[in-house]
């Protein structure tokens, strides 16, 4: 018994130690943040778990820990910087907005995408990086933090000037052509306009991956000059990504999704969902703005 008792002992005095050992700026990440954390095996982990959601999945009501608790976690890198990664739980209508916080914060986003079906409300689930000084990271991190749970819908209109109640009609498409720089294809009312990205030279086995491989991006338009929607895809390579993302927010489109398409196949590329809604012309002119970043070399993008 006095063996194990001394054992309990040391155990908890080793767990104070540790608690201890959490750097002086981490606990100031705490409070910047308003969030509780700990630090654990060099890492501070904060949870933002979504308490505030009822969740059902397949009519299921799903507690916050089967898979909805967000976190963001620092650890300590070389030069004296922090490595930032985190993964936020957010709504549809929290989705942009935050993301939009996050790029002007200085934060890169990595990822957004599903992880459920059939749940209510829709979940999404966003990566986040960053490098620097922790005390930075927190300040760059707060804003978009801020807005989780506490947001309104936007998905009204996401463009200056247009509306949700899109209806087929005439889109002048030479304007369109001639704005972004590339003839499209009409299919019905829907006009649509691919590119290649052959500038990339993506090959598998041997092959060429060209643009009817799927290796394109592209935008398709559909209602009126005045009111229309803009759906889309952005083939990008990994420096390409945070321009790409700042050009759509910029202009009022809508990210939906960062992910692969392919698994093999060199060099990597991550395709980007994009919609939005307004004048046909601001739609397209956003459009152009994410194609500009494209075929950059990556030392122009460090400056961004």
């Amino acid at each position: 018994m006095r063996n194990w008792g001394s054992t309990i002992i040391l155990l908890a005095s080793a767990a104070v130690a540790a608690a201890q050992t959490m750097p002086a700026d981490y606990d100031a990440v705490l409070k910047t943040l308003g969030k509780q954390g700990d630090y654990k095996s060099n890492v501070l982990k904060v949870n933002i778990p979504r308490n505030d959601l009822k969740v059902t999945i397949d009519g299921i009501a799903t507690p916050t820990p089967f898979g909805f608790g967000g976190w963001i976690a620092m650890t300590k890198g070389t030069g004296g910087n922090d490595v930032m990664m985190g993964d936020l739980v957010l709504l549809e209508d929290e989705v942009n907005p935050v993301m939009s916080a996050l790029l002007s914060g200085g934060l890169e986003v990595t990822a957004l995408h599903n992880h459920f079906f059939f749940e209510s409300p829709r979940i999404f689930y966003m990566h986040v990086h960053g490098h620097g000084k922790a005390a930075d990271l927190a300040g760059m991190a707060k804003p978009a933090l801020d807005l989780i749970g506490k947001g309104s819908p936007q998905h009204q209109s996401s463009v200056t000037g247009g509306g949700s109640r899109v209806a087929g009609g005439t889109i002048d498409t030479a304007k369109i052509a001639k704005l972004v720089g590339h003839e499209g294809e009409q299919n019905g009312q829907v006009y649509k306009i691919t590119i290649g990205r052959d500038d990339i030279g993506l090959k598998e086995m041997g092959a060429t991956i060209n643009a009817r491989m799927g290796l394109n991006t592209w935008a398709a338009f559909f209602g009126s000059d005045s009111n229309a929607e803009i759906a889309g895809d952005v083939a990008m390579r990994e420096n390409e990504i945070t321009p790409v993302l700042k050009a759509l927010r910029a202009n009022g489109l809508n990210v939906v999704a960062i992910h692969n398409h392919m698994t093999s196949g060199q060099p990597a590329i991550y395709f980007l969902h994009y919609w939005g809604t307004g004048p046909a012309e601001k739609l397209a002119t956003g459009f152009k703005a994410a194609l500009s970043e494209l075929g950059k070399p990556a030392a122009t993008h460090a400056a961004h």
